[in-house]
């Protein structure tokens, strides 16, 4: 028992030995794939080509995404705003002709057509709403479009320089459960993206 116990650390030993040794001389498996990648003229993935942007940090801090919020929220507003005028207009119609039917101010005759006149313009206003949301749906779209190209448009530029293969897009909730913060250029493409829409806007 006492013999196997010897060989078997004897053979472990010589184990560890041979693995120390192909550790420290023989090219990683890595450094065998990159070579086969530079033979073919290609080029090989490593971490250096892959960084990110934190999305969610990118729009808080990005200045034309305020500037199109802001106007989108104006625009907002102001169809908003009609629309409830419009509504309120409507109301005091209702309540007066209401009024005017209990009085006996009206023909049966003339409360049936302004029943009718008041039914077209309620139908009218909820037109309207749907119109009014559609436009707003619309510009929405429109808006991210805007910010959309932008960004892409500054990495596009941002890219000749630094040349990485992957920049990834990372927010709260999305795939990425874990990023390493060495690989988050967020700050250096806002910086960017303010002083390209700050040149934009004094054109």
């Amino acid at each position: 028992m006492k013999n196997l116990s010897l060989i078997i650390n004897g053979v472990l030993g010589v184990a560890v030995a041979v693995l120390f040794f192909l550790h420290f001389t023989a090219p990683s498996i890595t450094e065998e794939v990159q070579a086969e990648y530079e033979e073919r003229g290609e080029r090989f993935l490593t971490p250096d080509d892959i960084v990110f942007v934190n999305f969610d940090t990118l729009l808080e801090n990005y200045d034309m995404f305020f500037d199109l919020q802001k106007q989108f929220l104006e625009r907002q507003q102001e169809l908003e705003g009609d629309l409830t005028t419009r509504s309120r207009r409507y109301e005091r119609e209702v309540t007066e002709f209401q009024d005017r039917v209990q009085k006996g101010l009206m023909t049966r005759t003339q409360a049936q057509q302004r029943e009718l006149e008041l039914m077209q313009v309620q139908q009218e206003l909820m037109q309207l709403g749907e119109k009014y949301s559609m436009e707003l749906r619309e510009e929405e779209q429109v808006m991210n479009r805007q910010l959309q190209h932008s960004i892409y448009d500054f990495l596009e530029e941002y890219n000749k320089e630094h040349n990485y293969r992957y920049i990834l897009s990372h927010s709260f909730g999305g795939p990425f459960l874990y990023t390493d913060s060495s690989l988050d250029i967020t700050q250096d493409v806002i910086e960017g993206l303010n002083r390209r829409y700050a040149e934009q806007r004094q054109r």
